[in-house]
């Protein structure tokens, strides 16, 4: 069963810290080595890879990395896995739904699997994401053969990587008719977030990326009302890399659906001394 960000104590604290060290040990192992790591691997790689003690399944290796007793009793681990579980979740929760579910991931939309396993639309991954077949195979739900052999950092490495690809499938994904659909949904319940700026009045936003590379700056949230960005008021969005919704999102999305682009404010701060306008020099 797939688990939230983190196992014990409060999920979002707890999720928020295993999540920066997951993507902290990804970011060391991409240092280590090439960018590609995954169909291009050696046999002394893979060898490394099948080496080591079982680790728990993938569903539940944040949960696993959390937890302080290795040796505590069986019922103790099955109250915390059923008070750590989302409400409605359960056995054959998929890993795309789970993921998207988690917190902090609301931005998301649900990928279909049919456009994942078109290899026409994961060009290019496999030399970006270390790993690229296992993550791959984690994403679909694919039993690996490996999987059972993976040391508990390996696991971890594998389970980054996943969401590193599942990123940069879906930053592809929204730019299609479907995807479009699937964050024109999102959009009309704002849940991307709306303008703090006063005069826009509470508008929706839509997330946008600063960079199309990886690793270059996080999400952060387009106002089509006053055409600037914003930081995301959640602090667990704010660790959301912006190459996962990219550069050309927003602005395809609006001239797609123009309908739902609103009119450009009109308003503006004018600041004032005792009532008198501030002379600009």
């Amino acid at each position: 069963m797939y688990r939230e960000k983190g196992g014990v104590g409060s999920r979002s604290e707890m999720g928020h810290l295993d999540r920066k060290r997951i993507n902290d040990a990804l970011d060391m192992h991409l240092e280590r080595s090439s960018p590609s790591t995954s169909r291009a691997l050696n046999g002394k790689d893979r060898s490394m890879l099948t080496a080591g003690k079982a680790p728990p399944d993938y569903r539940d290796s944040r949960y696993a990395n959390l937890v302080e007793d290795k040796h505590s009793d069986e019922e103790s681990e099955t109250d915390s896995e059923e008070s750590d579980v989302s409400g409605s979740d359960g056995d054959d929760t998929s890993w795309i739904s789970w993921f998207c579910n988690l917190r902090g991931n609301e931005f998301f939309c649900e990928v279909d699997e049919d456009f994942i396993q078109d290899d026409f639309n994961l060009c290019g991954l496999s030399n970006q994401v270390p790993y690229y077949d296992y993550a791959l195979d984690l994403i679909l739900d694919v039993e690996s053969s490996h999987g059972d052999m993976f040391t508990e950092e390996q696991n971890e490495l594998v389970e980054s990587a996943a969401e590193m690809l599942y990123g940069l499938i879906h930053v592809r994904y929204i730019l299609t008719s479907k995807g479009l659909a699937a964050m024109l949904e999102k959009y009309k319940n704002a849940e991307f977030g709306r303008c703090p700026r006063v005069y826009c009045c509470g508008q929706p936003c839509l997330p946008v990326g600063q960079s199309d590379i990886p690793r270059q700056s996080t999400v952060k949230i387009y106002c089509p009302k006053c055409e600037d960005i914003y930081s995301p008021r959640s602090r667990f969005q704010n660790n959301i890399d912006g190459s996962y919704f990219g550069t050309t999102f927003p602005h395809l999305f609006l001239m797609t659906y123009g309908q739902m682009k609103p009119q450009k404010a009109s308003q503006s701060y004018v600041p004032r001394v005792f009532g008198f306008k501030m002379h600009k020099p």
